[in-house]
């Protein structure tokens, strides 16, 4: 059974740090590209990172640019997105995302690229 399972959120005060983690079972994990995506009630879910399934390419919107890092563990099928400086913008519930890659360096960032979802993890951010 294919699960992505996130954790790590929860409320925080503006400026302050969080950090994200989804664990991977079910498919082999360093065949594919992990993404990051968020959505407030009401809007789109958006994208917010991914990284490659060599863990060598990261990608990042640019509103998280220089405040969130995504890293990977292959050894362990687990990704980290770490956050540092949140905002009240920041505040949304984050999902992580598979998407299988032939190629070591790929990106996607679109949601129907993304073969298995986890159920998501609240962060608030609070001003």
């Amino acid at each position: 059974e294919v699960q992505l399972v996130e954790s790590g959120g929860g409320l925080v005060q503006a400026g302050g740090s969080l950090r994200l983690s989804c664990a991977a079972s079910g498919f082999t994990f360093d065949d594919y590209t992990i993404g990051w995506f968020r959505q407030v009630p009401g809007k789109e879910r958006e994208e917010v990172s991914c990284i490659s399934s060599s863990g060598h390419y990261t990608y990042y919107t640019d509103s998280v640019k220089g405040r969130f890092t995504f890293s990977r563990d292959n050894s362990e099928n687990t990704v980290y997105l770490q956050m540092v400086n949140l905002k009240p913008e920041d505040t949304a519930v984050y999902f992580c995302a598979a998407a299988e890659s032939e190629y070591g360096s790929s990106w996607f960032h679109l949601q129907y690229e993304y073969d298995f979802w986890g159920q998501g993890t609240q962060v608030t951010v609070s001003s």
